[in-house]
């Protein structure tokens, strides 16, 4: 495996978290939401995210894994927020890609049964050819072709985790999806 093209710049992220904290403030009542981030691919996200709002916004995190190097498993939450964070709140999922829809459709699963009033979407990136799952993101920042990327967060096994661009990661296709 080696780092490929720059798929999307520093630059291109900056702009687009901008956007999509404008966009969550038309639409909710900040004071009301919650933000939820699905650790570790959201890390970076998350982060830009929440200070990028004009106040305060209430932020917890998830774990959850899927990937195992660049094959997909079976999705696991290891962490959840307790109820009271929860129960009767809006909860927006922060997701630092949206591929096959499965991680966001347990996770939204999992947040309606601690009785969240609402969930949406805001990810980042966005892979609609690989979904398998009826999940849709409410905020997306880029739709992304059927490649493997890493950076801004997302990694290949812990590597490429802290890179400033989104980048693809080459390697034989079998080996990648």
């Amino acid at each position: 495996m080696q780092l490929g093209q720059v798929l999307i710049s520093e630059n291109q992220i900056a702009d687009a978290v901008g956007k999509l904290a404008g966009r969550v403030s038309r639409d909710y009542d900040l004071s009301r939401i919650v933000l939820v981030g699905a650790m570790d691919g959201a890390v970076c996200f998350l982060s830009d995210l929440m200070r990028a709002f004009a106040q305060p916004v209430d932020v917890t995190t998830v774990r959850m894994r899927r990937y195992d190097g660049t094959h997909g498993g079976e999705v696991t939450v290891s962490w959840l927020p307790l109820r009271d964070r929860i129960e009767g709140r809006e909860v927006l999922i922060v997701e630092g890609i949206v591929d096959t829809g499965e991680t966001c459709a347990v996770l939204s699963e999992r947040l309606s049964e601690l009785g969240a009033a609402s969930v949406d979407i805001c990810a980042l990136l966005d892979k609609p050819s690989r979904r398998t799952h009826d999940i849709k993101a409410t905020y997306i920042g880029f739709e992304v072709p059927d490649v493997f990327v890493v950076g801004y967060g997302m990694d290949y096994n812990g590597a490429y985790r802290s890179l400033r661009d989104v980048c693809v990661l080459e390697g034989g296709e079998s080996e990648l999806n």
